[in-house]
């Protein structure tokens, strides 16, 4: 069976890979409160900026440079999910 054009278009894998990234933070963050489930929100941060964003003042207006992301396991696994998806489809 022949895969349907969307299929091989890759922004459908870069969609799908955020929306398991988005998926798996919020799950992970909402196992944080039960104990057995902790280990899905471990992680680690990284960026520039953390804690303290770089701040360019030109008087006239004000711009800020920060960069964060935080991989957690639940956030792998929804990136796995999603590949999986994607070569199903």
């Amino acid at each position: 069976m022949a895969r349907s054009a969307s299929a091989r278009n890759p922004w459908v894998l870069l969609l799908l890979i955020l929306a398991g990234v988005v998926l798996g933070g919020f799950l992970g963050s909402l196992a944080e409160g039960v104990s057995f489930l902790k280990w899905l929100n471990y992680g680690q941060s990284f960026g520039i900026g953390q804690g303290n964003p770089v701040v360019l003042d030109l008087g006239v207006f004000v711009i800020t440079f920060g960069l964060s992301i935080r991989i957690t396991i639940a956030g792998i696994i929804g990136v796995i999910l999603s590949i999986l998806i994607y070569r199903m489809l």
